[in-house]
């Protein structure tokens, strides 16, 4: 196999605990919103990698030792967007907030008062794509698009891939703004089981004809999506593993809430 055009590096970050505050949320479909939260802490935030975590604290009230925050229910989530004191998360929002049945980080999205107190802790490490991929494969449900918007940024205006998302009809669909000639598919699931639709079409491509040079794959939803990404990269493409990031973010029958695995 010839040499890569690229790599992924790990690099690690120093941890860090920030209190912040939110400032604004956005409802980009009926079940997905993007939250904006601020704060002087927040300076000398960074995150290096397009798949980067950082824990979520949601505590009830106003927590005033940063021990009682530190203790608050959290949840993993990828930087979607950040600057100076500023900080976007989006959030999949499954289930009825008002009712109880989303989960704790679902409901602080979509009810959570302006000006909620919050706890960002990290990213401890980001893996930094170095060099120019070939091609770009990118595979997610709405758990994984901040992910993949964050990959199709990296990329240059001569950037060749395909970019599958999974979501649950035309209604829901989440737009990424990739270079002409990266494919942006949406695809519906419907009534299916989380990833089944992803499976489906990740199985598709498998029987065509692999892309040329070195491939960047990225294939991260339900858990179950694990096996048919391996299966496609691994198997039927032969990527290298460690120019892979193949990763189930929720398991079904547990809260819908990304916990990398």
């Amino acid at each position: 196999m010839p040499e890569s055009s690229f790599s992924l590096r790990l690099e690690g970050l120093e941890m860090q605990f920030r209190r912040v505050r939110l400032h604004s949320r956005e409802w980009l479909t009926p079940g997905y919103v993007r939250v904006r939260l601020v704060g002087e802490e927040l300076t000398g935030f960074t995150s290096l990698g397009a798949d980067d975590h950082i824990r979520i604290f949601f505590p009830e009230g106003e927590p005033e030792a940063i021990e009682e925050l530190r203790a608050a229910p959290s949840r993993e989530y990828t930087p979607a967007r950040f600057g100076a004191d500023w900080l976007d998360l989006e959030f999949a929002v499954h289930g009825d907030p008002a009712a109880g049945t989303a989960g704790v980080a679902a409901a602080w999205a979509a009810t959570a008062p302006i000006g909620a107190l919050a706890g960002v802790g990290g990213p401890r490490g980001s893996k930094v794509v170095e060099g120019r991929p070939d091609f770009w494969m990118l595979a997610g449900d709405e758990t994984a698009v901040p992910a993949m918007r964050r990959f199709a940024g990296l990329m240059d205006d001569q950037a060749r891939g395909r970019i599958l998302v999974e979501v649950a009809d035309t209604a829901h669909e989440l737009p990424i703004d990739a270079p002409a000639g990266v494919a942006v598919e949406q695809v519906h699931r419907g009534t299916t089981a989380p990833a089944s639709a992803l499976a489906a079409r990740l199985s598709a491509l498998g029987g065509q004809e692999r892309p040329r040079g070195s491939i960047l794959g990225f294939i991260a939803a339900e858990q179950s999506i694990v096996k048919p990404g391996r299966d496609l990269l691994l198997e039927r493409w032969g990527v290298p593993a460690e120019q892979t990031v193949i990763k189930g973010y929720w398991k079904r029958g547990e809260t819908a809430e990304k916990t990398p695995r």
